[in-house]
């Protein structure tokens, strides 16, 4: 256990940090995960004919609510004729920094993400940085003990920098540049130096003390406290890992989501979020006040020390999420025999096409080729799913799970040295392991989450080896010459073929039931109808990265403006990262509100990458699409309905880790509501609706091979412990040596002995959830129990389901993080969680296993 010691609170400088500068849902984690982007920072007037496609009512301005509230109430007044031009001003400076030359130090309405380059990085940050020193100086020489006098000051402070540096980093993880990772790169030590000098701020230190031991702390809401008790954890746990997951951080390296999730293809989890690193800022158990987290005790020496370790961390992070990136990349496997390819349907010989042109083929075509299968997520699930071949199934698969482990893209050392500095971190602390640290920001203990895990794991073993032994039979039966010695190329395979058999579906031949635009549709209806919210395209108000990002708009019962959020729905693997994440924008703030009244409203985005439009056709959808999307709504609604004012623990900020999948999980359930599937389920050219008798085959089949996949991510989980409490850097084990020995208990197919999965585990490695991958199991525990609410008062009840969705909605969705979560969830449902429901859902109940 760590040592006792007294220490003090400094929560809001931390969160503060963590929150809205440290590296970026992954919530899933998510989750996810992991992603913030938030600034607020006085520059000089915009220049519309610099910037015709930004709006200059800046995110960070007191003015800018009112300013979204203009556009809106004008039906002359839009997008291309803002209101007026604001000139903002930092919290201390007296003059704004100008530069006419770069969006960065431009006012804005929203970010200019489409003319933002590279060039602008490295200037633009650094001029950030230099007055946020001098607004720095000027707070510690000036700070009081009081919230309007520290807490405030200090957030609008770090807000400056946090849309900025949010915002480079969102276009790195889905517009990919050498040159825009290498500005990043050279500025992002230079930031994580200013975030170090703030978190262990002595003088803001000592006010947050004298705030907690003054008359007015019996004044302060429960969400201040919520900020002074627990939040100032949040630097020193999560401040410069990065990712976007990832449900998830403003510096952060997206996550590659599906690398950790294959070993087997058909255990490949569902939705996983791609968080970025601090997708979600979480507060830490108040319990936890023995040590803190963030250094700021430390010695002078150790303090050095630690900062040393940050920036390593952080480095190593990045290059870690960046050799995942160029691995990917990388591998091409060219196809001109369409015998090869067999078995593939025409989707994804369209993408295939599609992507050998882009490539330089410019005479490829769907029917004749040539194709081009890449390791991005639409193409190697085809393969391993569907293609007949096995030698290419196989040849596929060892690529994918020895992704970024040779060669200048090798990932081993960097993953020892990152286990070697976070266990040295953890030492500094007072922990024994860098497992505890992680769990001082979780609900759960390091204890806890073994034993969930440990009895989902018995509740599961029998079912997967039931699933495995289901495979062999039917592959035999089918004359399968691997019948008898099916291995991790197979499985894939011959359970979609299961699953074709046993319930008659075809999850290619559902696609055109599951148009992107009827999915939208169906989704912002069943939005509508349980929480009481319209959502209205608005295309054109905000500047957009890709001609494919749509941006909507989301209004209350009275129609009035409440949150915002962009969607980048297609894959781009030349310059967009793998997976699917929520990130944060800008949050809803009372600090930054205008007149002092109304909040700041907040602003999302959502990202995946399903299959893009082939030809003249829409994007066509799988059904584990459709859940990604459903998933990723949820964190966005969670950030976007918060009704919290208190702007460090509004949405998404200030939720611990563990809990923060439970809304986006929650969504994923009405995907099986007859009533919303019905709704989004319409052919695209005939409008014919999904058959009866096939949606109710897609609710038997929601338990297919539910042991397996729970098995899946209970190794994840497991394998993610293991390496953070038990695994010695350099000792005689190797970090394989561990996966191996975790998945002899975890995997009825033990992994292969050059499997080097973990060189693509960005979820722990350059993401959120180091020592708390176990958090989606967690989460799925307090999801499946909430949405048994529902279930409890009648699916088909819309009154009952109404006003159960509002009750969800002043509770999980908006409190935020000004609550603990365990409260929050027993307000909503009267009792604390239990995991009945999920093993319900899962067909899990009345199965069990040997120990």
């Amino acid at each position: 256990m760590a040592k006792t010691r007294k220490v003090y609170p400094v929560g809001a400088v931390l969160l503060i940090i963590n929150l809205l500068m440290a590296s970026r849902i992954p919530l899933s984690r998510s989750i996810l995960l992991l992603q913030r982007t938030n600034n607020h920072f006085p520059h000089s007037h915009f220049t519309p004919k610099r910037f015709p496609k930004s709006y200059p009512c800046p995110l960070w301005s007191s003015s800018f609510s009112s300013c979204l509230q203009t556009l809106h109430q004008s039906s002359t007044t839009t997008a291309t004729t803002p209101p007026f031009i604001s000139t903002c001003y930092s919290s201390f400076s007296k003059d704004p920094i100008t530069d006419e030359a770069n969006p960065l130090l431009q006012d804005f309405e929203f970010p200019p993400f489409d003319v933002v380059e590279a060039s602008h990085v490295r200037p633009g940050i650094r001029a950030i940085l230099k007055n946020l020193e001098s607004d720095l100086e000027e707070l510690e020489r000036t700070v009081e003990p009081s919230w309007p006098k520290l807490v405030e000051p200090l957030e609008k402070l770090v807000d400056q920098l946090t849309i900025v540096w949010g915002m480079i980093n969102h276009l790195k993880a889905v517009k990919d540049s050498p040159e825009l990772r290498a500005a990043i790169e050279e500025v992002q030590p230079e930031k994580v130096k200013f975030q170090l000098r703030l978190g262990q701020s002595k003088p803001i230190y000592n006010a947050f003390k004298a705030i907690q031991d003054s008359p007015q702390w019996s004044s302060l809401s429960d969400a201040q406290k919520r900020i002074v008790e627990s939040i100032w954890f949040c630097y020193s746990v999560s401040s410069v890992y990065q990712f976007h997951w990832e449900k998830k951080s403003f510096a952060g390296v997206v996550l590659d989501v599906v690398a950790m999730f294959v070993l087997s293809f058909d255990e490949v989890a569902l939705h996983l979020d791609c968080i970025h690193t601090h997708d979600f800022v979480m507060p830490f158990s108040s319990q936890i006040k023995e040590a803190v987290l963030n250094g700021v005790a430390l010695d002078d020496d150790k303090r050095e020390q630690f900062n040393k370790i940050e920036q390593e961390l952080e480095r190593l992070s990045q290059k870690f999420g960046e050799n995942v990136l160029d691995a990917t990349k990388k591998f091409e496997k060219l196809i001109t025999d369409k015998k090869d390819i067999e078995g593939l349907p025409a989707t994804s010989l369209g993408l295939a096409a599609q992507t050998a042109v882009s490539k330089g083929h410019a005479d490829a075509t769907v029917e004749n080729g040539p194709w081009i299968i890449t390791l991005d997520a639409p193409s190697f699930m085809s393969v391993m799913q569907h293609a007949r071949n096995r030698g290419l199934r196989e040849e596929i698969y060892r690529a994918y799970v020895t992704r970024a482990s040779s060669g200048d893209l090798n990932n081993t050392a960097i993953i020892d040295e990152i286990l070697k500095l976070r266990l040295e971190k953890a030492k500094l602390l007072g922990y024994n392991n860098y497992a505890e640290v992680s769990m001082a920001t979780k609900m759960a203990t390091v204890e806890k989450a073994e034993e969930l895990l440990e009895k989902l794991r018995k509740a599961s073993w029998d079912a997967a080896v039931q699933d495995m032994e289901d495979l062999k039979i039917f592959s035999k039966n089918q004359g399968a010459m691997e019948a008898n010695d099916l291995t991790h190329w197979d499985t894939g395979f011959w359970a979609e073929r299961l699953r074709e058999s046993k319930y008659d579906i075809n999850e290619e031949e559902l696609r055109p039931f599951f148009s992107l635009p009827k999915v939208m549709d169906g989704l912002f209806n069943l939005a509508k109808t349980i929480f009481g919210i319209d959502i209205e395209l608005a295309d054109g108000l905000a500047p957009v990265w890709n001609s494919d990002v749509k941006f909507y708009c989301v209004k209350d019962s009275l129609g009035s403006p409440i949150a915002y959020f962009y969607f980048d729905p297609y894959s781009r693997p030349s310059e967009k990262r793998g997976g699917a994440w929520m990130d944060e924008v800008v949050s809803r703030s009372r600090v930054l509100s205008p007149n002092g009244t109304a909040p700041r409203l907040p602003i999302a985005h959502m990202v995946c990458n399903q299959t893009p439009p082939v030809g003249k056709k829409p994007s066509l959808m799988t059904f584990r699409e459709v859940e990604t999307v459903f998933h990723e709504f949820g964190h966005a609604l969670q950030h976007m309905l918060t009704k919290q004012d208190e702007g460090l623990v509004a949405g998404i900020r200030g939720i611990e880790w563990d809990a923060v999948e439970l809304p986006s999980q929650f969504m994923e359930n009405w995907c099986y509501h007859r009533e919303t599937l019905m709704g989004i389920a319409k052919h695209y050219e005939t409008g014919e609706t999904l058959p009866e008798e096939v949606y109710s085959k897609l609710l038997a089949a929601r338990t297919f091979r539910a042991g397996s996949f729970s098995l899946r991510q209970i190794k994840f989980a497991s394998l993610d412990l293991e390496l953070h409490t038990n695994y010695i850097p350099g000792a005689l084990d190797s970090i394989y040596d561990v996966d191996q020995r975790v998945s002899k208990r975890t995997q009825v197919i033990p992994p292969l002995t050059e499997d080097r999965f973990l060189c693509g585990f960005s979820h722990i490695f350059a993401g959120g959830y180091a020592a708390g991958y176990y958090s989606y199991k967690w989460a799925e525990v307090l999801s499946a129990d909430a949405f048994s609410a529902f279930e409890d008062v009648g699916l088909d009840n819309s009154k009952a389901v109404k006003e159960t969705g509002n009750k969800f909605r002043e509770t999980i969705l908006a409190l935020g993080g000004g609550k603990a979560p365990l409260e929050v969830f027993v307000e909503f449902r009267g009792r604390e969680p239990s995991p009945e429901a999920l093993l319900r859902h899962n067909g899990l109940l009345s199965v069990t296993a040997p120990a």
